[in-house]
């Protein structure tokens, strides 16, 4: 059993999903959105550790994953980008969580199987693998995309060690 905290970073809107992983199967416990008010820079960043940090309490995650920096044409939005996402990370290792990082392709393919999908596939998946009532706000349900992909990658890296352990002198049987 895993208590997965996925992010999807911004400077403004920080888009959280947790769910549960048991034995192959999932179970939505909460999402939302880290508003971040103000124009300073450092002050966004303080309120997206303290936001992360106070879900962390919350729901005691025992995985953080996080979206990786997607470098578009503006570069300044990219650094913001990143610095926001180094608050979360920031706010994951202080409280002993690894990090597992993915790209938007990377989520997309383990979440829709698609590695092009559009955000409105990504949220229709969410919502019929965690069953939801609604469809989340896109921060939101971007957020549990990232707790899915992690989910998925754990769960296929426990499969291959499996298959490692039938292994005889190095080839598989």
């Amino acid at each position: 059993m895993s208590i997965i905290l996925g992010i999807d970073p911004g400077s403004r809107i920080t888009g959280y999903g947790v769910i549960q992983h048991i034995h192959g199967k999932f179970q939505y416990l909460g999402s939302g959105c880290i508003r971040t008010s103000g124009e300073n820079l450092p002050e966004r960043l303080k309120q997206i550790h303290a936001g992360v940090c106070e879900i962390i309490i919350q729901f005691q995650p025992d995985k953080f994953a996080i979206e990786d920096v997607f470098m578009g044409k503006n570069a300044a939005s990219a650094l913001k980008l990143g610095q926001a996402r180094g608050a979360a990370i920031v706010a994951a290792v202080s409280n002993d969580l690894e990090v597992g990082e993915y790209t938007a392709r990377q989520i997309k393919q383990a979440v829709v199987g698609n590695g092009g999908a559009d955000k409105e596939q990504v949220q229709q998946m969410v919502v019929n693998l965690l069953k939801l009532g609604g469809t989340p706000q896109a921060d939101a349900a971007d957020g549990l995309a990232v707790a899915l992909c992690h989910a998925q990658s754990l769960r296929t890296l426990i499969n291959m060690a499996g298959k490692v352990k039938g292994t005889a002198r190095g080839r598989f049987n």
